[in-house]
């Protein structure tokens, strides 16, 4: 990658009512496959001529072809049961007084059934298309392997998954053929998205991991090792990982601050950039940045896709300074603190406004870093 970029994204972005429209008519068999597609292709050209008109440097496809920014996998390969939406929308959310609570049970059913089969690559169309289309940076965003352990239920019928570590080893070894296929096409920036790490951490979720026979901090070792594993071996190719605390419809699932997550991630992830969600005080202070490797890049997600409020740039800009206490400056970038449209059920603001935050990040960064 080029000098390293003060601006980033994270990933998707808000899908236009007429893409929403086309999913629906795809489903019923009310439209072609062509005609849909026509209308997924205009909702990424749009997605990107609004990054590239913000002034941002790294811009993605805005995920408009997923249902979730974890979907591809299992869109793209046979061997899970019921992986439908609500597949990536459970957990216990909250929200503030504008959008409430919501408590989203696990689907019945939702596991996997046998051996993992790759039908078709998971994101070298998003690549390939969005290469064509700009000359910023294109990213791709990938799922952390681990990510996926909440869907293996126990052994399969198949026997082809005795124990959760076969089940995720396997994740992880599609994860890096996907890798190897997007570096053959010419992509040079991938991240792993890993929100899974700061709920292990959290106790209310600890008991999942114990009833596997897995301590919290021993999974979340074996995690990054997996996730190492992905991003190693690939020079020229620069790798971001994201962490956040949940991001949906303008809800969170966690809160709390980076200082469990230094030794047990922030220090051993490979990845050259860490995307770290910053946008409120539920994400603590920037303390923690003083553990963090001195030759990596902090991508400060302070700007809230959570709701259209329009952040102060003077307040931004003071939040920069404050990081710069425990990390040199040089070293940081800022982005969102999350996807706008972490699944098609996106935040809760309009395209409009997250246009003008993401105009709103690269002016900032042009003020800090000149």
């Amino acid at each position: 990658m080029h000098s390293h970029p003060h601006t980033d994204v994270v990933g998707s972005m808000l899908r236009p009512p007429s893409l929403l429209a086309a999913r629906e008519a795809l489903a019923a068999g009310t439209i072609t496959r062509a005609a849909f597609k026509r209308v997924e292709d205009t909702a990424v050209d749009d997605a990107l001529a609004a990054q590239e008109a913000a002034g941002l440097e790294v811009v993605t496809d805005g995920e408009m072809r997923r249902t979730s920014f974890q979907s591809q996998l299992t869109e793209a390969v046979d061997g899970f049961t019921n992986a439908t939406i609500d597949a990536f929308l459970w957990g216990d959310w909250h929200g503030d007084e504008a959008v409430g609570d919501a408590n989203r049970p696990r689907p019945e059913g939702l596991s996997v059934s046998g051996r993992l089969r790759v039908r078709r690559r998971l994101s070298t169309e998003e690549f390939a298309y969005l290469r064509a289309r700009t000359s910023r940076i294109p990213k791709v965003t990938l799922p952390s392997p681990t990510l996926f352990a909440s869907v293996w239920q126990g052994p399969d019928a198949e026997g082809a998954y005795p124990t959760i570590e076969a089940f995720v080893e396997d994740v992880a070894r599609i994860m890096r053929d996907e890798v190897a296929e997007l570096v053959r096409l010419g992509c040079e920036y991938i991240h792993l998205d890993a929100p899974h790490y700061p709920l292990v951490l959290d106790p209310s979720w600890a008991g999942f991991y114990s009833a596997r026979g897995w301590s919290a901090e021993d999974w979340v070792a074996y995690g990054v090792e997996l996730d190492n594993w992905v991003m190693d071996g690939w020079p020229g190719v620069t790798f971001g990982f994201h962490l956040c605390k949940g991001n949906q419809g303008s809800r969170w699932l966690v809160e709390g601050g980076y200082d469990s997550m230094v030794d047990t991630v922030l220090r051993r992830v490979t990845a050259q950039r860490l995307l770290l969600e910053y946008d409120d005080a539920r994400s603590g202070g920037f303390e923690p940045l003083r553990g963090v490797p001195d030759d990596r890049i902090v991508v400060l997600g302070l700007v809230t896709t959570k709701s259209g409020r329009l952040e102060r740039q003077e307040d931004l800009l003071a939040r920069i300074d404050d990081a710069a206490r425990h990390f040199p400056r040089e070293q940081l970038a800022l982005s969102p603190q999350c996807g706008f449209g972490t699944s098609l059920v996106g935040n809760n603001l309009t395209i409009g406004q997250q246009n003008a935050k993401l105009r709103l990040v690269a002016d900032t960064a042009k003020r800090a870093w000149g």
